[in-house]
Parts: structure tokens; C-alpha cells; sequence
């Protein structure tokens, strides 16, 4: 075979340290179109990027030339960075120190990117940290409590 090629889709969720609501609506878009280039800048095409003032999802193609693990500490390392920069009200911000990433069907890419997009309602009645307790059961993925929330 002469090419490779790949189509992966991941779900990638993380929150802001100790989940401090830091993440206020003047700087969202701004912070999420950061995130977005940092994807696009490694070939990862973001799809949707949402949130609400505590945690961010981001739905987004995976290259086949960088790790996940290369990506999110991109993303999160020149995203803290750069909000710090924007208001001096943000310059103890920074994100927890891991995350959660899911890998998502083609054919389900749809309906991920409808939840995403339906943060602020969905977090109305739900806290982050039940949501990404249900992610987590609903992916399989065994944890311990004491070291989800560093």
C-alpha cells in the first residue's frame, strides 16, 4: 500500500483547574478559535469546539503525525498562555492537569457534535463533574475518584 490514510474522530474534555468558572463569555470565542487553529495547525480539524465557564469539549479529526497526548498538552499549554495574556482578571488561570478523550463512530459524529454544541442548556441541570463521570462509565473506562478531580 502506497498511502495511508485514516479518519479518526476524538471527544476530548477538560476542565479548568479545581473547576473554577474562568471562562467567561467575552473571552469564550476568542479562547475557542484559539483552540481551533492549535488544532488545525496539527492537521487535526476541529468540527466543534464548546463549553461552558468550567470545562471545554472539543470534537476534532486526529492526524496521523502527532499523539493525543502532544495535542491536548498543545492545546491546553498555548491556550493558558494565551488567555493570560487577555484580561489581567485571568492571570492565575490554568487547566487540570488531565483530561478525557473518547473516540467517536463516524456515523455518530453528528449526534457528538449536537451534545457539544448543547453545553450551556445541558450544564443548566447537570454538574461537569456528573457529566464526565457518565462520559467515562458510558466509554467503559475504569477510574479512581480520588485522582479524576487533580
Amino acid at each position: 500500500m502506497s498511502q495511508s490514510l485514516a479518519r479518526v474522530i476524538l471527544h476530548t474534555v477538560f476542565s479548568t483547574k479545581n473547576r473554577v468558572p474562568m471562562i467567561n463569555p467575552e473571552i469564550e470565542k476568542q479562547l475557542f478559535g484559539y483552540m481551533g487553529q492549535t488544532c488545525n495547525n496539527h492537521k487535526c480539524p476541529v468540527i466543534l469546539i464548546n463549553g461552558t465557564s468550567n470545562h471545554v469539549h472539543i470534537l476534532c479529526g486526529m492526524s496521523r503525525t502527532i499523539t493525543i497526548a502532544d495535542l491536548i498538552e498543545d492545546i491546553k499549554t498555548g491556550s493558558s498562555r494565551w488567555i493570560k495574556t487577555v484580561t489581567t482578571g485571568l492571570s492565575k488561570f490554568s487547566w487540570q492537569n488531565g483530561y478525557g478523550v473518547f473516540s467517536v463512530d463516524w456515523k455518530a459524529t453528528q449526534s457528538v457534535r449536537t451534545y457539544i454544541a448543547s453545553q450551556k442548556e445541558h450544564h443548566k441541570s447537570l454538574s461537569f463533574e456528573d457529566e464526565y463521570r457518565k462520559l467515562l462509565r458510558d466509554s467503559d473506562i475504569p477510574y479512581d475518584e480520588k485522582y479524576v478531580w487533580d
